[in-house]
């Protein structure tokens, strides 16, 4: 089975890689032409890790290609994955202008049956206007060819998201037609040897479970936070009221975290979209709309401790600050609480000495505009001179760190630890002035 991937971003880089890793032979479609050129040189325009190395392995072994040329794309492959980006308008609907570009360039070229892909988090209802857009090429074509528009979301977490691929929790399909069900199930036979993953469902369902998911996914991360600002309050501490409520199979472990709220590309926008597609269907979506509330609130929190302890004017204040990506193992910046965190803190005067083990480039780039932030390239050279210590990302390289060297490096034993990454009795034990989330 040939394959091609329209969007070589982090979603359509990530399933084209796996799918050739396991035989397939893919054609990985840009039209950004340094980012092919990237590719093709053997780079990757992203972190991730263990995807390098694989990209390189499968572009070896002549499975794996990359191009600008969208009639060669659509030509090479029955399946047509659509893994391009889907940003939210300013009303915080999903932009769908680049799926539907998709899919107009591979109705304008495919001269046989093809199946088109969304594997990019689209509203429910997308698969509808891709193939209307599809039909409507054609037709100008003067051309009648059978296609079939299937929903396949993605599920995978970034620093994870090799893993998510090759051994998937679920594969979920929405499809209308038995011949493209047959081509999908096949498609994914590689990735689901040991049992069943397969979820087929109606078009509707699948665009909508990924939604779903991610705003169950959001909607602990907010609840958890409030839980913990109500605890701090209170006198309780959040990690042992965290491990009470997760000891219950009902409930479990998974993002009960407490922390400076949720990031990323993937978690805001859809929460977002998804209130907006409610509303466009006469629903109010009230659970929803608060998480996001509480998760913009949740962002200033390490920001409320800060002017707390030094006030509302912060100037001639140097803070360190570890942690810039929106989690550990990858440099994406959308969406970051550090963003809010920094443009926050200078805007009160204080100076910013950042270090994050990837993101710091990245970083860079989208804080050009922010006076009074530098990045430091190791994680003790920021602390040098600082007044305290800021954590918001939780780097498995903070988790047990040189504290006697942090006390030496700091003007005062003082750390702000927006991820609960340790133990407020044995660091105050040891004379830090220590201050956590909910604890």
């Amino acid at each position: 089975m040939k394959i091609t991937v329209i969007g070589s971003g982090y979603v359509g880089l990530v399933t084209g890689t796996c799918l050739a890793e396991t035989g397939y032979h893919v054609c990985c479609l840009d039209v950004d032409p340094r980012k092919i050129e990237i590719l093709q040189n053997g780079g990757i325009p992203i972190f991730e890790p263990g995807l390098e190395d694989m990209v390189k392995r499968n572009v070896a072994a002549g499975r794996l290609h990359f191009t600008t040329d969208v009639a060669a794309s659509v030509a090479f492959g029955e399946v047509q994955f659509i893994a391009v980006g889907t940003p939210p308008d300013e009303d915080g609907s999903a932009d769908l202008q680049y799926v539907l570009a998709a899919a107009r360039n591979i109705a304008r070229h495919m001269t046989g049956y093809r199946v088109v892909v969304d594997k990019s988090t689209v509203p429910v209802g997308t698969a509808d206007k891709v193939r209307a857009a599809i039909a409507d090429e054609l037709a100008q074509r003067g051309a009648d060819l059978p296609f079939s528009v299937v929903s396949n979301p993605e599920f995978l977490k970034e620093g994870a998201a090799i893993e998510d691929f090759m051994r998937p929790d679920r594969v979920v399909i929405g499809v209308d037609d038995d011949r493209a069900a047959e081509i999908m199930r096949r498609l994914y036979k590689p990735f689901q040897r040991s049992h069943e993953r397969v979820l087929l469902m109606d078009v509707r369902s699948a665009e909508l479970t990924k939604y779903a998911a991610n705003a169950m996914l959001a909607t602990r991360i907010s609840f958890m936070n409030e839980l913990a600002n109500l605890a701090e309050t209170m006198g309780a501490d959040i990690e042992q009221v965290r491990q009470g409520m997760g000891s219950d199979p009902r409930i479990g472990y998974h993002f009960l975290y407490p922390g400076v709220g949720y990031g990323g590309s993937c978690f805001p926008k859809d929460v977002k979209a998804l209130v907006r597609t409610a509303k466009e269907n006469g629903h109010t979506l009230r659970v929803l709309t608060a998480v996001e509330e509480a998760n913009e609130v949740q962002k200033l929190r390490l920001v409320e401790k800060v002017v707390s302890r030094f006030g509302e004017d912060l100037s001639g204040r140097r803070l360190a600050l570890w942690g810039l990506a929106f989690k550990p193992n990858t440099d994406d910046m959308r969406e970051a609480p550090s963003r809010v965190i920094v443009e926050e803190l200078t805007r009160r005067g204080a100076e910013i000495v950042a270090f994050d083990p990837v993101a710091a480039h990245e970083a860079q780039r989208v804080m050009s505009g922010i006076n009074g932030v530098v990045f430091a390239d190791d994680m003790m050279q920021a602390l040098q001179g600082a007044d305290a210590l800021l954590i918001v990302t939780e780097w498995k390289m903070f988790r047990a760190p040189d504290f006697e060297a942090i006390r030496r490096s700091l003007k005062q034993p003082l750390i702000f630890d927006g991820r609960n990454m340790y133990d407020p009795a044995w660091l105050r034990e040891q004379g830090f002035d220590y201050h956590a989330i909910g604890r």
